[in-house]
């Protein structure tokens, strides 16, 4: 005759189910929060990314006096490492060139904005920072 002396080790399945809910419960908590945080850092960056590249044009400009006549210049007289690229769509040649010049100059890019379409969280879209 064969006796049971040990109970079989393991989950059951109503175990795994409870351990499933609290880690699903879990998941609909963070997810929202973490793609949230994943916007936020996308804004700044782009924020940050045109706040470098408008300092590199005023600086050409005051040091060649002269505004440059596309983005690849600032990067050639080395006023910038490299295009940055747009956080938003992940592009560098998306950004969009405000061309101009003062009178009796020739025109450059007086300002950049983002190609991005859509808006930020704040409602403006991002094409008018």
């Amino acid at each position: 005759m064969v006796t049971r002396t040990a109970r079989t080790r393991g989950f059951t399945l109503i175990e795994l189910l409870i351990v499933l809910a609290i880690v699903g419960t879990l998941l609909t908590i963070a997810v929202p929060s973490y793609f949230a945080s994943l916007d936020n850092a996308k804004e700044t960056s782009l924020r940050q990314s045109l706040s470098v590249m408008r300092t590199a044009i005023d600086h050409y400009k005051g040091d060649l006096g002269k505004y440059p006549e596309n983005l690849q210049e600032l990067v050639t007289a080395k006023y910038l490492r490299s295009i940055p690229s747009d956080p938003i769509t992940g592009m560098p040649d998306q950004w969009v060139l405000e061309m101009g010049g003062e009178a009796g100059q020739a025109s450059g890019v007086r300002d950049v904005h983002s190609g991005a379409p859509g808006n930020a969280k704040d409602g403006t879209p991002y094409a008018s920072w």
